[in-house]
């Protein structure tokens, strides 16, 4: 089974630059999306469905703004959205779909570098996560987390480590959130099949052409509860493709289903 997650950051301007193609050529049996930045999910769920996915949609309450989605050739179980916590899912931050052998979750982490107050939101959005996702590890599930992190774990994960040691998305608070949190059971997935592989990055910014230089951030990972790292078969990043700020990331695990 193949499984890509995407920021696409919009996606109405990312099928006008060529996601429906790729994932097509791609073709995963699931696709989870983040910063869908959708209203109306009729505009742009006939062409998936043609695709053959079962679509469904956590857009946030205010218009244009962050946004979660997923689509599976295999209907899920259930779906629930959100995390029943108001501030958290009037910003559509997460999608759990539930399989017959394991819970997948489309996720997108807020971002704190606005300023001090959205900082403090995204640390307590870090603390009540990791409650939710606790609740959902005593129901004895497989847990796949997907998504936009908004957090560099180490060094090896950003292109400039020194320069960056204040910022948002590099702080030591938040990478020891990413410590913890992979100590309760969690394998990231890429830098357990990559351990020392360098300049490897899911985000760029627009400034500065960070693209061409490479200069970017890995703030996009597959977490696996470590009941599924025998089937992980391969983890990548797909940098090449160029239709948002971020790039997708995939992966493939053996005999899911």
């Amino acid at each position: 089974m193949k499984i890509v997650s995407y920021n696409v950051n919009g996606i109405r301007a990312n099928i006008k630059k060529g996601l429906l193609p790729w994932l097509a050529e791609q073709d995963p049996s699931i696709i989870c999306l983040q910063e869908i930045k959708l209203d109306d999910p009729q505009l742009v769920e006939p062409q998936f469905r043609s695709m053959g996915y079962h679509c469904y949609w956590f857009p946030a309450v205010k218009k244009g703004y962050s946004g979660v989605g997923l689509l599976s050739k295999l209907a899920p179980k259930s779906i629930t959205l959100g995390m029943e916590i108001p501030e958290y899912d009037g910003e559509g931050r997460v999608l759990r779909a539930e399989f017959d052998d394991f819970t997948l979750l489309s996720c997108y982490f807020p971002s704190g570098s606005s300023g001090d107050a959205r900082q403090a939101f995204k640390m307590k959005f870090l603390e009540d996560f990791t409650v939710f996702i606790e609740k959902i590890q005593n129901e004895g599930k497989k847990l796949i987390i997907c998504g936009d992190v908004n957090i560099c774990h180490q060094s090896i994960d950003i292109h400039n480590p020194i320069s960056n040691a204040k910022s948002s998305g590099f702080l030591p608070e938040e990478r020891a959130w990413v410590s913890t949190f992979l100590g309760i059971g969690f394998i990231d997935a890429f830098r357990h099949l990559h351990p020392e592989e360098a300049h490897q990055y899911t985000w760029w910014t627009y400034r500065a052409g960070a693209k061409s230089k490479n200069l970017g951030w890995r703030i996009d990972y597959f977490f696996l509860s470590s009941d599924l790292l025998p089937r992980l078969a391969s983890c990548q990043h797909h940098p090449d493709v160029l239709m948002s700020d971020h790039c997708p990331i995939s992966i493939v695990l053996h005999d899911l289903l």
